[in-house]
């Protein structure tokens, strides 16, 4: 669904967003402004088959990572939620 020839930068926008939204510097913002992840989203069609794809990537990452428990419970709902938030497509 991403263009592979920036999957470095996309990387590094949603690190400096996730540290943004859990009160990191404001790097993110200073970078690109205001997050509108809908708008930011509208491209890409992202249905609940294409949520649920990510999530279990996003589930594979937390299993490599071994997050501490507290963080894997704050950011585990937080992606579940942005993720069918950024539904933007009915199945067909």
């Amino acid at each position: 669904m991403y263009p592979a020839a920036d999957l470095a930068g996309a990387e590094t926008r949603l690190r400096n967003f996730l540290i943004f939204r859990f009160g990191g510097p404001p790097t993110y913002i200073e970078e690109r402004g205001h997050p509108r992840l809908g708008m930011r989203h509208g491209p890409f069609a992202i249905d609940a088959a294409a949520r649920d794809r990510w999530m279990a990537i996003m589930n594979n990452a937390f299993a490599e990572a071994a997050l501490p428990p507290a963080a894997e419970a704050t950011l585990r709902p937080f992606f579940e939620h942005v993720a069918t938030f950024l539904i933007n497509r009915k199945e067909t």
